[in-house]
């Protein structure tokens, strides 16, 4: 339980710092009408991923690695080419948003964060396999964060 509450305030101090945006000097950068278009675009699927994610999971929803008491495995929806989709969502739409402001230091917390969710979902995927023994085959036949393209 002790790791659900570090990788739950670690995730929320990088959205906090995400926010306030700490600026890199000389490393900020600046986009073409187009581009903002293309990236306010792949933004919102962000979004769109993130509220996917939610409505799927409905009452299983926790910020926390250890699933619910009471929680039944999601497999449907979204989740069923994704298993992280809300994580995917974020990254999505934090990276979007860094490129949109400019902000090299808001894409730097991204990668950041994107590593946080690596190691998050890493957990929460080993407490999934414990509760749901078909976990392992829907792991095989999905992404983490995106969907697979191709299987072996």
């Amino acid at each position: 339980m002790t790791k659900d509450f570090i990788f739950v305030l670690v995730q929320f101090v990088l959205f906090a710092i995400f926010f306030i945006d700490i600026p890199v000097p000389g490393m900020d950068f600046s986009w073409p009408l187009w581009a903002e278009v293309v990236i306010i675009s792949i933004g919102s699927l962000g979004g769109l991923l993130i509220l996917m994610g939610i409505i799927n999971l409905n009452e299983n929803i926790t910020p926390f690695p250890s699933p619910k008491r009471n929680s039944y495995l999601i497999s449907g929806g979204v989740y069923r080419y994704v298993r992280h989709p809300i994580y995917a969502g974020i990254i999505i739409a934090m990276t979007a948003f860094s490129f949109y402001s400019g902000s090299a230091g808001r894409l730097i917390i991204t990668a950041v964060l994107l590593v946080v969710f690596y190691f998050k979902s890493e957990l929460e995927e080993k407490l999934l396999i414990e509760r749901f023994p078909k976990y392992s085959q829907y792991k095989k036949a999905t992404g983490r964060f995106f969907p697979k393209v191709w299987s072996k």
